[in-house]
């Protein structure tokens, strides 16, 4: 004759569920279903990490809730303050400006002459110049460094990495020093115009690599695998599939750096090559209009950093998802609206 031997009654649950009768929650279990057990003795509960994760993920991927009225207004009373505050600051300039007469038309009458603009927009076109030339060196340099971290080759994959990480803690004017001279040292001698370019084009690449690496790794796996499936190997892939698609993607970034590249440009003193700033630094010195000379290349670096910025978000409308979306919407409704 078989015995049956039944399980010890455990306070508050069913056996082997923790919760009540059947998977219910009697006093200290759980509730319907079978989440209420209770953990194993000497087993550890849900780390601090475990739990912000698990938070985050069930509020939508955020740590903070989006500020209520209270926060709103608290936001735009901050605004406000700033503002005046900033055109407070913006006055007691003006009138300091005033008073030691650096606003009296004398010392702008300056730059309304034909040779004084002249020699303006020769700086300025030699900014310009050291803005395409850089960009254009440095652009495929740092997607061809962003494959390389990309790639499977280890000794590609660490070389590559090293360069971007060297190249992006060692300040550009250390560089810009370094082709003044130390290549006269050796022997190297450079026009003025390429001791200004190769640094920036060497600091820009290592930031140009991480912009380019960060595109692709934001891509959807399934794009590389559909190219592998095709019967593409790595270097085609990334080439024709992946890296046009990390170029749109990223194309607002760029154009941010580029404006960084462009302020870059200023460093041209160091090497004595007239860029638009050196070229406003001598006329100040010549004429005695320093702060004059400095505020009009200021307002100029506004609009052509304001029309690089113009550039990026429109980029951004015309490459951004929702465009996307309303451009193809218009060719289904045609394709499925029936005639009445």
């Amino acid at each position: 004759m078989k015995r049956t031997v039944s399980a010890p009654a455990v306070p508050g649950g069913g056996p082997d569920t923790g919760g009540g009768p059947g998977s219910g929650g009697g006093p200290g279990g759980g509730g319907a279903g079978t989440g209420g057990a209770a953990a194993p003795v000497g087993r550890p509960g849900p780390s601090l990490r475990e739990r912000l994760a698990a938070w985050s993920d069930a509020d939508g991927g955020s740590l903070f809730d989006p500020p209520g009225p209270r926060g709103r207004a608290r936001i735009a009373v901050a605004t406000v303050v700033s503002l005046l505050v900033a055109a407070a600051l913006v006055w007691l300039a003006v009138r300091q400006f005033a008073r030691h007469g650096q606003l009296d038309a004398a010392k702008w009458n300056l730059f309304t002459q034909q040779a004084v603009i002249r020699y303006l927009l020769t700086g300025l076109w030699a900014t310009v110049r050291v803005t395409l030339v850089s960009a254009a060196i440095a652009l495929p340099c740092g997607a061809l460094l962003a494959l390389g971290r990309l790639a499977r080759n280890r000794p590609v994959k660490w070389l590559a990495g090293l360069y971007v990480e060297t190249m992006r803690a060692v300040p550009l004017l250390l560089l810009i020093y370094a082709f003044l001279f130390g290549l006269p040292s050796a022997g190297v001698r450079l026009p003025l115009f390429w001791q200004l370019v190769w640094p920036i084009v060497i600091t820009n690449a290592a930031v140009f690599a991480e912009i380019f690496r960060a595109g692709v790794r934001s891509l959807p796996r399934g794009q590389t695998e559909a190219a592998y499936a095709l019967g593409l190997r790595y270097w085609p892939t990334m080439r024709l599939v992946v890296l046009p698609q990390a170029i749109r993607a990223t194309a607002p970034s760029l154009i941010g750096q580029l404006v960084r590249l462009l302020k870059d440009s200023t460093l041209g003193y160091v090497v004595s090559f007239l860029e638009l700033l050196n070229s406003a630094k001598v006329l100040g010195e010549y004429d005695h209009t320093i702060v004059q000379s400095y505020l009009v290349v200021a307002a100029v670096y506004v609009v052509v950093n304001s029309v690089l910025a113009g550039a990026a978000g429109l980029l951004e409308r015309r490459l951004g998802p929702a465009r996307r979306r309303r451009r193809h919407r218009p060719a289904t409704v045609r394709r499925t609206a029936a005639p009445a």
